[in-house]
């Protein structure tokens, strides 16, 4: 096993899949907390499918780096979203479902009436599920993602006790003098940038499976938000790592194989809080 596993780790391929999985899975655990305690679980799924559907615009214009067009579009819709959601007489939870409707449904017709590949079906099937996407990343990709995971990184150690405010009693701190309008931008446009990272690891489908279920699981053991944020930082890179391993000795799908271990996690994580239940409860 280990001669296989140092087989595979000589080839560069591998060890970017290794370390984009790591950074995305790490960011996507930071803020996944906070969506899971704002009631905005759902973003994820609704923020991939309009990035799907900007990356169909990007392939019907030949764009060659389709972040140019993924990230804005997607930052846009995230503003739209948190912000204006509230604001407007469609609320979060329709406008949501609205965008990722929409989103999903125009990029599959623009990739159908102006489709630029032989295999339409294998295309739509990679961008959804992930597929083998991780495992075709340049040099120039792991970078980029590298980059982009730091600064997002930075942003959540940076404004954590704003997040943390905001993310329990928005009024209370929009009453204390903090500028929760700006610091919601901030969550807006890192969840953003983590939805399109998370698009080459496991697939525009099942993005929120691996925000949601790294919370879910730590929430099962730990009460705090700073404990909840370390386990489910931590668990959910050994996630990642477990995923992409078992999918290249397996031969299954990355994306696929990644939350099938999250899953794996929040039940061993679920029935690990229930003991702990039972052993407070006094005899």
């Amino acid at each position: 096993m280990l001669a296989q596993l140092s087989y595979y780790l000589s080839y560069s391929f591998v060890r970017n899949a290794l370390i984009v999985g790591v950074l995305i899975a790490l960011c996507s655990s930071l803020l996944g907390v906070t969506l899971v305690l704002k009631r905005f679980s759902f973003i994820g799924d609704g923020l991939s499918h309009v990035a799907f559907g900007a990356i169909a615009i990007a392939s019907v214009l030949k764009m060659s780096n389709r972040m140019l067009i993924v990230l804005p579009v997607t930052v846009l819709c995230a503003v739209l979203l948190l912000r204006a959601g509230s604001r407007t007489k469609i609320k979060g939870d329709a406008m949501m479902a609205m965008l990722s409707v929409g989103a999903l449904a125009f990029g599959y017709l623009l990739m159908n009436i102006f489709s630029t590949s032989s295999n339409l079906s294998g295309d739509v099937c990679t961008t959804l599920f992930g597929s083998t996407s991780i495992l075709t990343l340049t040099t120039t990709d792991v970078i980029l993602c590298s980059a982009l995971s730091v600064i997002v990184v930075l942003i959540f150690i940076i404004f954590y006790h704003k997040i943390f405010d905001v993310t329990f009693d928005e009024n209370f701190a929009r009453a204390s003098g903090t500028r929760t309008n700006l610091y919601n931008l901030v969550i807006a446009v890192t969840i953003a940038v983590i939805i399109v990272l998370a698009m080459n690891l496991v697939g525009s489908l099942l993005i929120s499976a691996l925000v949601i279920f790294p919370a879910l699981s730590a929430m099962r053991v730990y009460k705090s938000f700073f404990s909840v944020t370390v386990c489910s930082a931590i668990t959910s890179v050994v996630c990642a790592l477990s995923g992409i391993l078992i999918s290249i000795f397996a031969d299954t799908p990355v994306g696929s194989t990644i939350v099938a271990v999250d899953v794996l996690a929040f039940a061993l994580f679920y029935a690990a809080g229930a003991l702990q239940g039972r052993a407070r409860v006094p005899a």
